[in-house]
């Protein structure tokens, strides 16, 4: 009897592990051993990408771009969904939601970032960079991939800088040719101190103001004017509320592309590399269309406002009307930075 009970547990238990073995091969065995790598690849990740500018910005183009390049590379693991014209809000809340891991993606400008981080307030300060060249050897050399890794104490991973290009002033006054026709208008900025204490220094009486807000703002006369790239002032119709633009490119402003990293370390690690190679590669077509367009539409405006275009003798009398914004600033920025920032644009200047 004793045998026959023994003989019974004994199929029992062959059975159960034939069962487990069968199982473990169809299913992975994940519930006893732990996920299973083949299931991993198998799972779909969404971002939420989000920008401030509208659908027909370069930022947005290199969006999409960006999408069809990280959708194909991995195969469908990742998809994306893109949002413009700060449907998910604007630069510092979608920063903050990639913090909380609520979004995946964000593309702001510099100027919220400084916020967050001081260092990068560097790029606020005016007249830094000659020319858009100078401001890619900076941003691509060591200085601005230095800054790039401090995003990370805050919860962000940074994968390129993009380009939002030179600013540049208008107003429904006047004309403005120097330093002193700027004086009393009031200028819609972003909330920086950096560029707030510029205009102050130029006569202006600035406004901080989401971006969002901006059309209506100077619809109602609330201010007199902003700055912008040529693409943003042309492409968001402010010519329609403006009546003037001056070529002041008084600062350049680049954007950072940035991850959650809250998402990204759920990802496995093939698919945060096509993250960060892909960003890379968006990032020189982001940058060519984004001056393309700038270009075109500068002159496109010239049909629609009162254009100054000002020589680099006439620019001068504004870089000496902001000299004051600099020695204000260099403590919290960083006198060795400003200067690494600097050196590294004569490096380019003298190649």
């Amino acid at each position: 009897m004793f045998n026959k009970k023994l003989t019974s547990v004994a199929l029992v238990l062959v059975l159960l592990a034939g069962s487990l073995l069968t199982l473990s091969s169809d299913a992975g065995a994940w519930w006893i051993f732990g996920e299973d790598k083949d299931n991993n690849k198998k799972k779909v990740y969404t971002i939420r990408a989000g920008i401030g500018l509208n659908d027909k910005s370069a930022q947005f183009k290199a969006l999409e771009k960006w999408k069809q390049m990280v959708e194909k590379r991995s195969d469908g693991r990742i998809e994306m969904e893109l949002y413009h014209s700060s449907q998910l809000g604007d630069d510092r809340e979608m920063m903050e939601a990639l913090q909380l891991g609520t979004q995946e993606v964000t593309c702001p400008s510099t100027a919220p970032i400084g916020g967050f981080i001081p260092e990068f307030k560097v790029f606020d300060l005016p007249f830094l960079f000659p020319s858009n060249k100078a401001a890619d050897y900076v941003l691509d050399g060591p200085v601005g991939q230095r800054l790039l890794k401090k995003l990370e104490k805050e919860g962000l991973i940074g994968l390129a800088y993009w380009e939002n290009g030179f600013r540049h002033l208008t107003n429904s006054v006047r004309a403005v040719k120097t330093p002193a026709d700027i004086k009393g208008l009031k200028v819609r900025t972003m909330e920086n101190p950096i560029h707030l204490a510029a205009w102050e220094a130029m006569g202006a009486n600035p406004t901080p103001m989401a971006f969002g807000e901006l059309f209506s703002a100077m619809q109602q006369g609330v201010v007199d004017g902003q700055e912008n790239p040529w693409g943003t002032i042309y492409l968001q119709n402010f010519y329609e509320v403006q009546d003037y633009v001056t070529n002041t490119g008084h600062v350049y402003s680049p954007f950072v592309l940035m991850v959650s990293e809250k998402f990204y370390d759920k990802l496995p690690s093939d698919l945060q590399k096509i993250l960060r190679e892909t960003a890379k590669e968006v990032k020189d077509y982001q940058r060519k269309i984004n001056r393309e367009m700038n270009a075109k539409y500068r002159e496109k405006l010239k049909d629609k406002m009162n254009v100054t275009i000002l020589s680099a003798e006439e620019k001068k009398a504004f870089q000496k009307a902001v000299q004051p914004v600099y020695e204000k600033y260099e403590e919290e920025i960083g006198a060795g930075l400003i200067k690494d920032v600097m050196n590294e644009v004569e490096e380019y200047q003298n190649k």
